[in-house]
């Protein structure tokens, strides 16, 4: 017979509501919250045919891993939904308890998908870095306040460069400034050297994935980025389409919909807040990208503001990356140079390899031999995802009719072309710096 438990816990302590098949109270317990004492409550009292339901916290997931194995069947629910099916004015553990426990046996408890180890895993470190960021931001603000309340301009646009950072360090100050001002110094440098630290061991778990190198084409995203949105997702074959994808994610526009009115308004904002800032972010500088993007970008920049365009963009790259990795393709329009530029640091920073530059022997002298005209050959976009391991993009005669309409619709259909074959560009060189002792007036 099998009996339906809620769990409501805390940091200290977990109540138990253990409800038979009837639906009467069978048992309540208080145990605390340790691996000890829950293992031993499961082991004394959980039975192999329970079914258990908790809600959604900061530890839950240890707790799950503790309990799972001793009963038929766990669920992690969906605290704000659980909340707003059983409001009451009077709350309490007992009661919290109990309301999962009915909930559950009811078959009306809102469930939330469980990841499995390695993306609670992926889930915890993103998320690490994610919060030494932020403290890294507060503190530069900080700084930037200590000069501002001086009324001291700040003569870089790049202040934590360092030549930014030696000036810092040499500036004159009252005793109170300089004293702030090192203690922040010190604190951002050691910041500096634990997102270094915490980068380095992203970049280990994001080199042999395929997913990471395919979100990667995208424009905009790096590694951490591309981890952090298959952190949020988990398989992505769980989500039936794109839609639920982005909508998971917090991107899709909220509607309030009553007879024959229908309103819609702004995203959701729920799921994962910081995969979308991310994706939002990533979104900010694809007003200058020739491709499709750039130029859907650019459409509804001309009619909306500019940060709901940025949104808008960043809800399209969700279901575009939901579609590079259901079919295993990487992004289509991608630049070629700077897709490259993002692939080698990353295998360089993880391997240490370097792809072996040169022509090969044999072959006959450049026609500017000897001009001091310096090229740089940029693959096509097939050969570059060749050289880096990658499924090779739909050819452009491949595509399909709808698609080939909206390139010759946004103008994008000369970058499609362009990046389907291997390019001469002249390098940019960097004119040597005047002396300005030498220089006459």
């Amino acid at each position: 017979m099998p009996r339906y438990i809620g769990c409501d816990i805390h940091k200290k302590q977990v109540t138990v509501c253990v409800l038979g098949e009837e639906g009467r109270v069978a048992a309540r317990y208080r145990i605390a919250c340790t691996r000890e004492a829950l293992v031993a409550f499961a082991e004394e009292h959980l039975e192999p045919s329970d079914q258990l339901a908790l809600e959604a916290t900061t530890h839950t997931w240890a707790v799950v891993e503790l309990l799972e194995p001793f009963v038929a069947r766990l669920v992690v629910s969906n605290p704000l939904r659980t909340r707003a099916i059983a409001a009451a004015k009077i709350k309490t553990d007992r009661i919290d308890a109990r309301v999962l426990a009915e909930l559950l046996r009811a078959g009306y408890l809102p469930e939330v998908w469980q990841p499995d180890a390695a993306t609670r895993r992926l889930r915890a470190l993103t998320h690490r870095r994610a919060s030494l960021v932020a403290d890294r931001t507060g503190l530069k603000n900080r700084i930037h306040a200590t000069l501002a309340t001086r009324l001291i301009p700040v003569p870089w646009t790049k202040l934590f460069r360092a030549k930014g950072l030696a000036w810092l360090a040499a500036l004159e100050l009252d005793p109170d400034g300089r004293q702030a001002l090192d203690s922040d110094l010190r604190l951002l440098s050691a910041l500096e050297s634990e997102i270094q630290q915490l980068d380095d061991r992203l970049a280990q778990l994001a080199y042999p994935e395929e997913a990471v190198r395919l979100l990667m084409t995208l424009p905009g995203i790096d590694f951490t980025v591309a981890q952090a949105v298959l952190a949020a997702w988990g398989p992505i074959e769980r989500f039936p389409d794109a839609d639920h994808a982005a909508a998971y994610l917090g991107l899709a526009p909220s509607t309030r919909q009553s007879d024959r009115a229908c309103y819609h308004g702004s995203i959701t904002k729920q799921g994962n807040a910081h995969a979308r800032w991310l994706l939002v972010q990533a979104a900010q500088h694809l007003d200058r990208h020739p491709g499709p993007l750039g130029a859907a970008f650019r459409r509804l920049a001309k009619k909306k503001n500019r940060n709901v365009a940025v949104v808008a963009i960043a809800r399209k790259m969700a279901v575009i990356a939901y579609y590079m990795l259901i079919h295993r393709e990487p992004y289509r329009y991608a630049v070629p140079g700077t897709t490259q530029n993002k692939l080698a640091k990353l295998r360089i920073r993880t391997t240490g390899k370097r792809r072996r530059r040169g022509t090969p022997a044999g072959t006959p002298r450049s026609p500017r031999y000897g001009t001091g005209q310096s090229v740089r050959t940029v693959p096509s976009v097939q050969t570059l995802c060749a050289a880096e391991q990658l499924p090779p993009p739909t050819p452009l005669e491949d595509l399909p009719p709808g698609e080939r309409r909206l390139l010759l619709r946004t103008r994008t259909l000369e970058h499609a072309q362009q990046i389907q074959q291997t390019q001469q560009r002249p390098r940019k060189t960097t004119p040597p710096s005047e002396d300005p002792s030498l220089t006459t007036s």
